[in-house]
Order: C-alpha cells, then structure tokens, then sequence
C-alpha cells in the first residue's frame, strides 16, 4: 500500500481520515473559513472545497493558513485554476485528467503538483464513465474501475505519483463491487464513498451500509459521507460509522434501550441528550441509558457509568455496580454530575 500525504495527514498510515467539503463560494473567504473551521472541530480531517473561477483559486492563499486542516481544491475543466490553486496554498487536487483540456494541460498541472508535492485524487462515478468503457461494459463494477484507472495512468505517464483513487456510485452494492475490484488492481489509497447518497436519512443508510461493508473488508484509507445536509452532519455520520466498524476507539459509547411499557421515565430523551453532550469528547468511556430494572442492571454491566428507571426512583451505576437510588425528578441532573466527573477525570 503506498502511502501520501495530504497536509499533516497520512492516508495509508493505518487511521481512516474523514473528509467533508463545503457549501459555500470559496471566495467568500471569511464564510469558507467559518465552515471549514466548524467542520475541523466536528472532526474532520480534510476538506475540499469548490474552485470554479480565479477569485476562488486566488481564495486559498487567504483560507488555508487559517483552517488548521488540509483543504483540497476541487477543479474541472480548467488546467489553470488547478495550477492557480496549487499555487495558493492548495494541500491536494481533486481532478479529472479527461476533463481538464488535453495531454499538455495535463502535463501542465502534473509539473505543478510534483514541484509542489501535492497529492491528486482522481476517480470515476457513475456520471463520469469513459465512452468507451461505458459502451463496453455499461455502468458496472468494472467500467467505473477501468475509467479510474485510466485516469491514474495518465497521472502516472506524466511523473505524478502521489495520487488517491475513488469509484463512486449512489447504487450501494455497486460501489461496494467497484472498490473491492479497484483494491485489488491499485495499490494507492482509496477514497469511499456513496455519492448522491440522499438526504439525512437515507443518505446516512446508504454510506453506513456501503463505506462499512468496505471497511470492515479493510478496503479504504479515507472517507466521505455525502448528504444533502449541514455538511457538519455527514463528519458525525463519518464518525460514527468508523465507530461501528471498530476503527475509532478514542470516544463515549452510548449503549441505550429501545424503552418498551415497562419505562417510567424520560429514557429516549435523555439518552439523546447523552449523545449530544459526548459526541466530540476523545475518551474511551461506555454509558448506558437503561429503560428499565429489568435487563438494565445486567446491560449496563460492562459500562463506567449507567442509568435504570423504576417506578419511584432511577437506579444509578458505575462500573457495572448499583451504587445510588436518585428519584426520577433528580436523576438527570445527577446523572450529567456523575458524567462530567468521568469526562473529567484523569
């Protein structure tokens, strides 16, 4: 597996980075740098961002010294924003070779990069298939991989060697065959992702579905969640898929109960509460958020701390062991006490 870096990130070092892009006109500079900001401390590790003219090119220069994260410069069609974003302090490009204007503009933004040592990302997606694979093999697993790599030969015909691959599509079993064929002919690090996911919901199904399959085959170095969302949305979705996978181990696990009649308290709520107050806390700790004493005790069992409701009172845990009854007008409140001093804690 070859490595490259982007900025001050290793793709191929073993970490899976999260990547989102934003939603604003890059030459908006001081909006640019307000999202990508809220996006480095939601989590992400790498941010693209659109580059359609010179203004947003020019951008960069102004953007990315004060983001504190890698920021790739999307560009199509046009060899000179892409050289004019390299030159304004872009950490990696996101091209299409086919699409930037012919062998000697190619050979133009290839000279840019390797003087500048920026990495580039190419790929195909479902929209973007060679005609001439499209002809042969219809939009399929294998055309979608033969057009990227198409596109990372004509990188490499021209020096460049820096170079992350991705093949998406918005069909889930379809990228999942497409990436785990690339794997197997293409030993740069691969981009996943479902594109056109959808919006919140089904686009957090989809990327769950597909981009886990993949990882927990260990196919992939990075990732991007696609949602017509809060582009903040898609580096929790990111997070919390990496999570499920087992890839990310530096976090709070909220293990909570579905709550049946048996609950006699607020348990859906307050375990969304939990959930929020932990999300961005980097410490290994599972809580759990009970409905009721029936199977509550034994679920929390294996938990630093954790909550059951009964009729009158909420029993409290820590360590798997009951240790207070707190009525239920309290128990929240002392719940988030007991929660803080483990975040807290040395």
């Amino acid at each position: 597996m070859k490595q490259v870096r982007v900025g001050n990130v290793l793709l191929g070092g073993g970490t899976i980075a999260v990547q989102s892009m934003t939603t604003v006109k890059t030459s908006d500079v001081e909006a640019s740098v307000a999202q990508i900001v809220s996006l480095r401390d939601a989590g992400c590790d790498i941010v693209r961002v659109a580059v359609a003219d010179e203004e947003d090119a020019r951008a960069l220069s102004s953007v990315c010294g004060r983001v504190g994260v890698p920021v790739v410069a999307d560009v199509h069609f046009s060899a000179k924003l892409a050289v004019l974003a390299v030159e304004n302090g872009a950490d990696k490009l996101r091209i299409n070779p086919g699409n930037i204007g012919g062998e000697r503009e190619v050979a133009r933004v290839a000279d840019c990069v390797r003087a500048h040592h920026v990495p580039v990302r190419v790929g195909a997606n479902t929209g973007s298939i060679e005609k001439e694979h499209l002809a042969r093999y219809g939009r399929s697993a294998e055309a979608l991989v033969l057009s990227a790599l198409q596109n990372v030969a004509v990188l490499e015909r021209h020096g460049v060697e820096d170079i992350v691959v991705s093949v998406k599509a918005s069909d889930v079993p379809l990228t999942v065959e497409a990436y785990t064929l690339l794997r197997q002919r293409c030993g740069y690090p691969l981009h996943l992702g479902v594109t056109e996911a959808g919006t919140r919901r089904m686009g957090i199904v989809k990327s769950s579905v597909g981009i886990g399959s993949l990882l927990l085959a260990g196919i992939g170095e990075t990732i991007r969640v696609s949602l017509s969302d809060d582009p903040v949305r898609e580096v929790y979705a990111a997070h919390d898929i990496l999570r499920a996978c087992g890839l990310e181990k530096d976090y709070v696990e909220v293990v909570a109960c579905p709550t049946c009649g048996r609950c006699r308290y607020d348990c859906i709520g307050m375990a969304a509460r939990v959930e929020e107050r932990v999300r961005t806390v980097k410490k290994r700790l599972k809580v759990a958020v009970m409905g009721c004493v029936v199977n509550g005790p034994g679920e929390a069992a294996g938990c630093d701390l954790g909550i059951a409701g009964g009729e009158t009172y909420c029993v409290l845990m820590q360590k798997g062991r009951e240790n207070e009854r707190v009525s239920k007008e309290d128990a929240e409140r002392v719940f988030f006490e007991r929660l803080e001093a483990l975040i807290d804690e040395k």
